[in-house]
């Protein structure tokens, strides 16, 4: 222990396995003899995704940063926003397993506010989606769902923007009762 202590408060004194704290680091494509085929640069993991890349064919809509700040200015401006699916009835059934998983507890079966949570009576009742919501456009929904707005909190982080999508062609369907 006295081996450690120096008179120098810069000084680590004396390492026990300096390998440890600061590790060797090679020059990226340089020969390193770690690997069989001595390169530094190695492959991505078969599999794989890089960051941001969505893993279906074809689809990008989970690549792209949503281009709207959380300003009233910006939800006002989302009302021209389109959804980038279809109005498919596969995308509306995968919406409805969504929103079954994660809406219906505070809006209720058929979008009437009416959720098993609100019936607690602790929490007032959502906009009922044949009421007020009705005709709300679906770039607004989707800002609300990613932002949040009044009580409701934001999804952005429990729902992809792909599956943000899908539960507003759900939410379509509801409109309609």
């Amino acid at each position: 222990m006295l081996s450690s202590c120096t008179k120098d408060p810069l000084s680590p004194g004396v390492e026990y396995m300096p390998d440890m704290y600061r590790s060797p680091s090679y020059e990226t494509y340089s020969v390193n003899a770690l690997f069989s085929d001595s390169s530094t640069a190695r492959k991505p993991v078969a599999g794989s995704i890089t960051q941001g890349e969505w893993p279906y064919e074809g689809s990008l809509i989970n690549a792209l940063p949503y281009a709207r700040l959380n300003t009233p200015e910006e939800y006002a401006a989302a009302a021209a926003d389109k959804s980038p699916l279809d109005s498919s009835a596969a995308h509306t059934e995968q919406g409805k397993v969504i929103f079954e998983k994660m809406c219906i507890h505070c809006h209720g079966e058929k979008g009437a506010g009416d959720g098993k949570l609100i019936a607690t009576g602790k929490y007032p009742p959502p906009p009922a989606y044949n009421g007020p919501l009705k005709a709300l456009e679906e770039g607004k929904m989707f800002f609300t769902i990613t932002y949040g707005k009044g009580l409701m909190g934001p999804h952005a982080s429990q729902l992809s923007k792909e599956d943000r999508w899908k539960v507003i062609r759900y939410v379509q369907e509801l409109q309609k009762l």
